[in-house]
């Protein structure tokens, strides 16, 4: 089978990882900069092509950063109008990167979330802040990632600060209750084809209140609840991701999702966790990307 890893840097563990658990199974695999692809969109032949050269796949692996959802979707979007099988399709992966969207999905769905408001004026900023409960708060930008734009406003006057400061951004405004119970830690699950098949537990380093291991959190290996195993799977089925990292907070009135992430990371996963998961993915190609019709395309409804 020919496998496109999608990602901008080869030598990352989770390119990497993906790469070499595809060769052992004999696959023919390529890590492509989807940056550098081009494309050419027509109705009956579609094509896309990188330096010249027309790529041709079975199943497309797609490791796209948050700073170029746009580009590395309209990519992944390419390769299905060609038919080729896509772990994650473009309509999951935007979905999950839009924080607001999924988390106004999830809690259709009836799915525990930490008490979110959003808000565009800085007008409501008064009753945003008194309907998550006070303060402290923790408030975000939509495009954060890696726990990169988001705060933890201790006292009310604070998150007022906070606010007014992400408007001189032009940024919305995200604010979430703080879940002081987690003590800064929280519970990642990869869940693939409908199963979690690894998890563990981050835990924030001293004085910080973000648990992502690039932050300095450390990771080990967790034993979760039925509970638990059961809000990440539908957390993932929700947003329509065969492959994800859902990120959970025990709380005292049960596990919330923080987030659904589409390209989680699988140095800290398979490292605490002793899971081979990258080769679980393939795994999960071999079995999907041969069977057609392909999986119906999920819907917001």
């Amino acid at each position: 089978m020919k496998i496109l890893v999608l990602s901008r840097n080869a030598n990352l563990y989770s390119t990497s990882a993906l790469v070499k658990a595809a060769e052992a199974r004999g696959h023919d695999v390529r890590v492509v900069d989807y940056l550098r692809c081009y494309m050419n969109i027509t109705a009956h032949n579609p094509k896309i092509f990188i330096e010249g050269e027309e790529l041709t796949a079975d199943a497309v692996i797609p490791r796209i950063g948050a700073s170029h959802t746009f580009y590395g979707n309209a990519v992944v979007r390419q390769f299905e109008m060609m038919g080729v099988f896509t772990v994650n399709d473009s309509v999951a992966i935007a979905r999950s990167r839009d924080k607001l969207r999924s988390m106004q999905l999830l809690a259709r769905k009836g799915v525990g979330l930490p008490i979110t408001g959003f808000a565009h004026s800085t007008d409501a900023t008064g009753e945003l802040i008194k309907m998550c409960g006070g303060a402290p708060l923790v408030i975000k930008l939509l495009e954060g990632t890696q726990g990169v734009g988001v705060v933890l406003a201790e006292t009310a006057k604070a998150a007022e600060s906070v606010i007014e400061a992400f408007k001189g951004l032009r940024a919305d405004i995200l604010v979430q209750e703080f879940i002081k119970e987690a003590k800064g830690a929280d519970i990642r699950c990869i869940v693939v084809d409908g199963k979690v098949v690894a998890s563990m537990k981050r835990q924030a380093a001293e004085g910080e209140f973000r648990s992502n291991l690039h932050r300095g959190g450390t990771a080990e290996k967790v034993k979760i609840t039925p509970e638990e195993r059961s809000v990440a799977i539908r957390a993932a089925k929700i947003m329509g991701l065969n492959f994800a990292g859902v990120d959970l907070l025990r709380s005292n009135h049960g596990p919330v999702v923080m987030e659904v992430n589409s390209s989680p990371g699988l140095e800290g996963i398979e490292k605490s966790s002793g899971k081979p998961v990258a080769d679980m993915v393939i795994d999960f190609i071999e079995k999907a990307a041969v069977k057609r019709p392909k999986p119906p395309k999920p819907t917001d409804k």
